[in-house]
C-alpha cells in the first residue's frame, strides 16, 4: 500500500497480512463494529481508512459493506436513510459537510449508531454536534499511518468530547508508544516530542527503498513517524503537528494543528488550515487559510482580534486568506504544499496583506 504523499512522493509500504488482521480486529472491537452492522464505506479503497478499516474490518466483524464511490453530502444522507446505515467512518470534512447541509433535518438518520473520524484537526464542537445533531451515540477518533498498518491509537466510545477531539486515544494492544526528543530519549508526560511506535504491525519497510526504511525505522525497531505529539498521564496521545509543518515565529515553535484546532472554534469558520510564511522581522509568521460558513464573509481585523483573545501572540496568524475550499487529495487530507503555492501567489500579487 502506498503512502498518501501529503509531505512528499508516495512510497510503497510493505505490510504482512497477519498483523493487518490482528490490528483491525482490535480496532473493530474498540469502535463497536459488530455482526449485522451496515457500514457505509466513503473512504477510498486505496487508503487504509477505506481498505483496512473498511473492507477488512467489516469482513472480520460480519458487517455489510455499502461502498460509495464519491462523497456527496446529499447522496450520503439519502443512503443513510434509505439503506439504514449504522456505521460511518470518515475524516472531519465529511461530517462537517453533512452538518452544513441545508436540509439535514429532512433525513431520517436514526439508524446511525457509530462513527470514527480523525486524520485532521477535530474541533470539540464537531464531536458534540455529531452526537447531538446527527444522533451518533459512539464517536471515536484514532491515529495511525500507512507505515504502522494504519492504526496505532484509538479513543474509547465512552470518552468525553474533549478527549475524543483533543487526543487520538491510547495505544492499541501490542503497541509501544513514546514521544522522544532530538536525542531519541523519551520526554515526560505533557511534553512534546516526536511520536515513535514499535509493535507487530509496523511495516517491513519501504518497497525498493532501503535508505528511506533505515531513516524511518531505527536499530531498535522504533518507527519514527515525523509527527509531534504529547502523551498525558493516562497514556492518551495528542498529535500537535507534523515536524515538517512546524514554523518558527521570533524563536517560538508554532504547530499549525494546534492553531487550527483553536481557529475551528470561531463561529464563522467551516474549515481552516494554517501555514508559515516568510517575514522580514519575525523570520516566519502564520497565515490562516479559511473557508467560511455559507453566506459569511470574514473580516480579517475582527478575526485577528478574536485570535488575540484566544491564544499567545506569537501563535496569532498575521495573514488571513479566505478561500472557497481547501486543496485536498483523494483521502480528503489538506494538501499543504498546494496551499503554500496558493498563498505565495496571493502574497506576490498583494491580494493578501498582513493584518498585524
Amino acid at each position: 500500500m502506498f503512502t498518501s504523499g501529503t509531505t512528499g512522493r508516495p512510497k510503497g509500504v510493505m505490510a504482512a497480512h497477519l498483523p493487518t488482521i490482528l490490528a483491525f480486529k482490535a480496532w473493530a472491537n474498540v469502535v463497536n463494529l459488530r455482526h449485522g452492522d451496515r457500514y457505509l464505506v466513503v473512504n477510498p479503497f486505496f487508503h487504509t481508512f477505506g481498505y483496512k478499516a473498511g473492507w477488512i474490518a467489516a469482513l472480520m466483524a460480519g458487517a455489510t459493506v455499502f461502498p460509495e464511490q464519491v462523497f456527496d453530502a446529499d447522496a450520503i444522507l439519502r443512503r443513510i436513510q434509505d439503506d439504514r446505515i449504522s456505521f460511518l467512518p470518515g475524516p472531519p470534512t465529511l461530517f462537517l459537510t453533512m452538518l452544513a447541509h441545508p436540509r439535514l433535518k429532512d433525513f431520517d438518520l436514526s439508524s446511525l449508531q457509530s462513527a470514527v473520524t480523525g486524520a485532521a484537526t477535530v474541533p470539540p464542537i464537531l464531536i458534540t454536534r455529531m452526537r447531538d445533531d446527527l444522533g451518533i451515540a459512539n464517536v471515536t477518533t484514532a491515529y495511525g499511518l500507512t507505515e504502522c498498518g494504519g492504526c496505532a491509537t484509538i479513543c474509547e466510545p465512552s470518552d468525553d468530547a474533549d478527549t475524543v477531539a483533543y487526543t487520538c486515544g491510547h495505544a492499541l494492544p501490542g503497541t509501544e508508544l513514546r514521544c522522544v526528543d532530538e536525542r531519541n530519549q523519551p520526554v515526560p508526560a505533557g511534553q512534546p516530542g516526536e511520536v515513535v511506535l514499535r509493535g507487530y504491525h509496523v511495516m517491513k519497510g519501504y518497497f525498493e527503498d532501503d535508505k528511506a526504511t533505515a531513516e524511518t525505522i531505527d536499530s531498535e525497531g522504533w518507527l519514527h513517524t515525523g509527527d509531534v505529539g504529547v502523551l498525558d498521564e493516562r497514556g492518551y496521545l495528542r498529535i500537535t503537528d507534523r515536524l515538517k509543518d512546524m514554523f518558527i515565529v521570533g524563536g517560538f515553535n508554532c504547530y499549525p494543528a494546534e492553531i487550527e484546532r483553536m481557529l475551528a472554534d470561531h463561529p464563522d469558520v467551516a474549515q481552516v488550515a494554517v501555514i508559515g510564511v516568510a517575514d522580514g522581522r519575525m523570520g516566519e509568521v502564520g497565515c490562516a487559510c479559511v473557508v467560511a460558513r455559507s453566506g459569511v464573509q470574514i473580516d480579517s481585523e475582527s478575526f485577528i482580534a478574536w485570535c488575540r483573545a484566544k491564544m499567545a501572540n506569537y501563535k496569532v496568524p498575521r495573514y488571513v486568506l479566505q478561500l472557497e475550499s481547501l486543496p485536498v487529495n483523494a483521502s480528503n487530507k489538506v494538501q499543504k504544499r498546494e496551499l503554500v503555492q496558493v498563498v505565495a501567489k496571493r502574497l506576490q500579487t498583494r491580494s493578501a496583506e498582513p493584518v498585524a
